[in-house]
């Protein structure tokens, strides 16, 4: 079974006089893949702009735009529909030498996602490996998914959702310090924790379907998908986990996700910062920033 959407995603920057504009890289559109067929897509951009596609090292597509006048506004509308196929990635068996923790990857597979195992960020006292290993089992051996699902859980039931349009991610001490986060700060300290586990993880970013925000039935949202979500509105952000045998598993520690037609994937990166949806540079008086406005709107057809 496979589900379409539109999506339109609108970000507009706001100044008090007009200024010149350096290149900006836009992330929108869905990578392809077995699960994910991108049907249209169109970028506007005003003032008018000139716009190259070129892929990251991650092999995400990225629009180069440069706008080609002085503005006291910047709008970027990004619009397209894709076809989404039911997963169950949650379902997948893994190899038998992955199913209980802690496990080893091939040397081959570590080669490839040697970038990915590697931590990223100072744990000094030890506090997110503390935190990590509170999800290993003492009575009994650790199954490997049941591990990464309870930690999937714990965030989203004992941490305080907190959104926020501007660039940076909390490190993942600050995010335990405060209890509360963006959903980009959640995916980061699942991803630096399960990383000093040895869980080789990625950061997702992309789109999250809300049945409410399209006026649709409780009744009529995917069997098994929870009935309320978080984050969607805005670009939104999650994990992906490198299990031998089942492949890269996402997990949503917002919204204790683990797959699903309502995660729509855009960019995967090592790290949140190859991977915002939009950055760039304007030049101008200093006080002449005046905010960002971000609509995402994702209606299922």
């Amino acid at each position: 079974m496979t589900i379409q959407y539109d999506i339109t995603h609108t970000t507009t920057y706001r100044y008090a006089r007009a200024v010149r504009f350096g290149e900006h890289r836009v992330m929108f559109r869905p990578r392809d893949s077995h699960d994910l067929r991108v049907l249209a897509t169109d970028l506007v951009v005003s003032p008018d702009a000139a716009i190259r596609m070129i892929q990251d090292p991650h092999s995400n597509s990225v629009a180069l735009v440069t706008p080609l006048a002085l503005a006291d506004q910047l709008t970027i509308v990004c619009s397209f529909r894709i076809e989404h196929a039911l997963g169950n990635t949650h379902e997948l068996p893994l190899a038998p030498g992955a199913e209980y923790f802690p496990f080893a990857y091939s040397v081959e597979e570590r080669f490839d996602l040697e970038h990915y195992l590697r931590p990223h960020h100072d744990d000094p006292e030890g506090r997110l490996t503390a935190w990590a290993r509170q999800f290993l089992r003492t009575d009994g051996p650790t199954g490997t998914r049941a591990m990464l699902l309870a930690m999937n859980q714990h965030i989203r039931n004992s941490m305080v959702y907190a959104g926020r349009n501007e660039e940076g991610t909390q490190t993942p001490i600050e995010t335990l310090s405060r209890g509360s986060g963006s959903c980009r700060d959640f995916a980061l300290l699942m991803m630096e924790a399960a990383r000093r586990l040895g869980v080789a993880t990625r950061f997702v970013s992309g789109y999250l379907y809300d049945p409410r925000r399209d006026g649709m039935p409780l009744d009529e949202t995917e069997e098994g998908s929870p009935t309320s979500v978080t984050g969607a509105g805005s670009t939104h952000a999650w994990l992906q986990a490198y299990l031998p045998g089942a492949g890269w598993v996402p997990f949503d520690p917002t919204n204790n996700l683990t797959g699903g037609a309502q995660l729509i994937r855009v960019g995967v990166a090592r790290d949140p910062r190859q991977a915002a949806p939009i950055s760039g540079s304007w030049f101008g008086e200093r006080n002449a920033y005046l905010g960002m406005t971000v609509d995402v709107q994702v209606r299922r057809l």
